[in-house]
């Protein structure tokens, strides 16, 4: 019976998930090349470690180690992204990222025993600055859809937690190394690496595409508002930012635009993105995605109500990218689905 090694299923897995990344529109796939590069390269690793641990081909080893001190810096590159006010991708300023792998290189045929040590300072560290983003909540990420904001965190959260997973997971090993003789190493370096790339890779492709499929899920306020305190005082300052957002959103119909964010919103005011997002964090006490959604919504209702076009068109009428956030917006602001509301709201009309 031919062996297939798991990893090798998981990089098939990432391979569907890659298609379908660069299946996306033109203007899509510009903006979200780095995480395209994200996916391929997971692709590339999950194949290499069934390769290294599958089938013992030991040729592979340098380029497995170079190709994991990409990992990183890659993942955090592409998230820092959505959490940029201005300007995206990979620019000179950013060559420091490439030092990590300079040095593996330089190791490799000169100091092998410091690689790991090397890769596990690099896991760590990116992991700790991808969840030093991940504290600012929904509204640190400016650059991502605001319809997508939440799975767009959540991924940034995942990926956090996976580097870090990862630089314990080879602490967990060296340890197995040095006192049990490495007898588990193979069991757990393949294991560990192909979970980790495994999840690195759903965070990229739900964050790349900013938007899931499914069914709509149940959010509690606590998971989008985590930034600030009910109890903070608000500022006229603030107030007045809130009254001139609310007043730009309803003439211009800024709802509408799928594709809005929270560096788009703060442009139109010519405010810095953080403060924006304070005042409407403090003056209506929640997230900018939930306060946006919040229009939408109402925008939703308005048509359920007054005229008798489909649920699957209104969600796009009303700004929303995908029925899934759709759903799980509407179930979070009128408690029921969109079915129901209609049905509800048209026997009191009728009824009138």
């Amino acid at each position: 019976m031919i062996f297939v090694p798991l990893s090798f299923a998981v990089s098939l897995f990432l391979a569907t998930f890659l298609v379908r990344l660069l299946l996306q529109g033109r203007e899509s796939l510009a903006r979200n090349y780095l995480f395209v590069l994200l996916v391929a390269l997971y692709v590339v690793q999950t194949l290499l470690v069934g390769l290294r641990w599958g089938y013992g081909v030991m040729v592979i080893l340098p380029l497995l180690s170079l190709l994991a001190s990409l990992v990183p810096p890659l993942t955090y590159l592409a998230f820092r992204d959505l959490a940029r006010e201005e300007g995206s991708g990979i620019s000179l300023r950013d060559w420091p990222h490439l030092l990590p792998t300079l040095a593996l290189a330089v190791l490799l045929p000169t100091w092998r025993s410091a690689i790991d040590l090397l890769i596990i300072a690099e896991f760590l560290g990116y992991g700790v600055a991808l969840a030093w983003i991940a504290r600012l909540g929904t509204d640190g990420l400016v650059a991502s859809r605001l319809d997508g904001s939440l799975r767009s965190h959540r991924s940034l959260v995942l990926a956090a937690l996976s580097l870090i997973s990862s630089a314990l997971a080879d602490v967990a090993i060296s340890l197995d190394m040095a006192v049990g003789g490495g007898r588990h190493s193979a069991m757990v370096v393949s294991a560990a690496t192909t979970v980790i790339l495994f999840l690195l890779g759903i965070a990229a492709v739900v964050a790349g595409t900013e938007e899931g499929s499914g069914e709509a899920e149940e959010t509690s306020p606590a998971e989008e508002v985590r930034t600030y305190s009910a109890t903070q005082e608000v500022s006229g300052e603030d107030e007045a930012v809130a009254a001139g957002l609310d007043r730009l959103i309803r003439e211009r119909r800024l709802y509408a635009d799928a594709g809005l964010n929270l560096g788009k919103l703060s442009r139109r005011m010519g405010l810095p993105a953080r403060a924006v997002s304070h005042a409407v964090n403090r003056v209506h006490g929640m997230s900018v995605s939930q306060y946006v959604n919040n229009f939408r919504v109402a925008e939703a209702c308005r048509l359920l109500s007054e005229t008798d076009m489909p649920v699957t068109r209104i969600v796009f009428e009303a700004g929303f990218m995908t029925k899934s956030n759709f759903n799980r917006e509407f179930l979070r602001v009128t408690g029921t689905n969109p079915t129901r509301w209609r049905g509800e709201n048209a026997a009191a009309i009728t009824g009138m």
